[in-house]
């Protein structure tokens, strides 16, 4: 029956695929098979039901400090139920508040940027859908110069692009649904990238993996045969994103295992063949990711 469901979802997503030329009126079932794919509920809801659905105030532990999440349910003052259609193109394209205030980067708006315009409205039509939150957004406990956020405009002007091309060759039509759901919607560089000494992506190593990702180290998921999932073919990819378990018979663990749990096992088939058909075309990078040090050490030179 699930299946079934997003089956229609997923004709509707590929109809609305070519360009911006599509309807305003906003659909939030298809809205939730996005926030899915992209990962907001992994990010926005508290560990282990310790917190409201999409209410935030979420620790995002990071070389920088600590993150919290937003909440991201339609409460009127904690939330974003006071936003307009604008509002909200504009944090998810711009990375700002309706205020203007300029978010900082943990909130994957570079990638966003990317998003089609209907795929966003969807995705607000969605989130006003479910059910509000009182919460207050907790502030970030950030170690200098990152907590000054004269920064982020520094960050901005070095590193805000939207995604870059990763694949080589000319894309099949499904590998190019793919790099949607990978580079734009799944933000996977946002975790699987290395990052330079100011947090911008070292696009040279796109997708190879880093020592300081979300709870740790985080693989390489280019075509490396050595270093990446180079061995791997897109059944163990597609089995991988349904259930977790590797080809070695081992299972994932932390942030993954939830992004898989609370979204990628919910997408079509159609589409999970589609990331693997693109993850086997990206450049592969020979890429070793060593163990994580503890986050707040003075030296990531290694990452680097």
């Amino acid at each position: 029956m699930r299946s079934a469901f997003y089956a229609l979802v997923l004709s509707a997503l590929l109809a609305a695929s070519p360009g911006e030329a599509v309807s305003e009126a906003a659909d939030a079932v298809r809205g939730e098979y996005i926030v899915r794919a992209a990962g907001c509920i992994t990010c926005h809801t508290q560990k282990d039901g310790q917190g409201a659905f999409l209410a935030g105030g979420r620790a995002l532990v990071s070389p920088y400090g600590t993150f919290y999440s937003s909440n991201i349910t339609p409460d009127a003052r904690t939330g974003i139920g006071a936003w307009s259609d604008a509002d909200f193109i504009r944090a998810m394209r711009h990375g700002e508040s309706p205020q203007g205030q300029t978010y900082y980067p943990v909130f994957p708006y570079a990638s966003f940027s990317a998003m089609r315009r209907q795929d966003i409205l969807d995705v607000k039509a969605y989130l006003f859908a479910t059910a509000p939150v009182r919460q207050e957004n907790r502030p970030h406990d950030l170690r200098f110069p990152f907590s000054w956020r004269f920064s982020i405009y520094l960050w901005r002007w070095l590193f805000f692009s939207p995604p870059e091309e990763t694949s080589e060759a000319p894309l099949t039509a499904p590998e190019q649904r793919g790099r949607y759901l990978v580079d734009v919607l799944g933000h996977c560089a946002e975790c699987h990238t290395p990052r330079n000494i100011a947090g911008g992506l070292k696009r040279g190593k796109a997708l190879a993996g880093t020592r300081y990702g979300p709870g740790g180290s985080v693989p390489n998921i280019t075509p490396d045969s050595e270093t990446g999932i180079g061995a791997w073919s897109v059944g163990d990819l597609m089995f991988f994103f349904q259930t977790g378990l590797k080809p070695d018979g081992d299972d994932v663990q932390g942030e993954m295992r939830e992004v898989i749990e609370d979204g990628l096992r919910y997408l079509s088939k159609e589409d999970l063949l589609a990331i693997a058909a693109y993850l086997k075309v990206v450049p592969p990078i020979q890429h070793a990711v060593r163990p994580a040090k503890r986050h707040g050490a003075s030296s990531y030179h290694d990452d680097w």
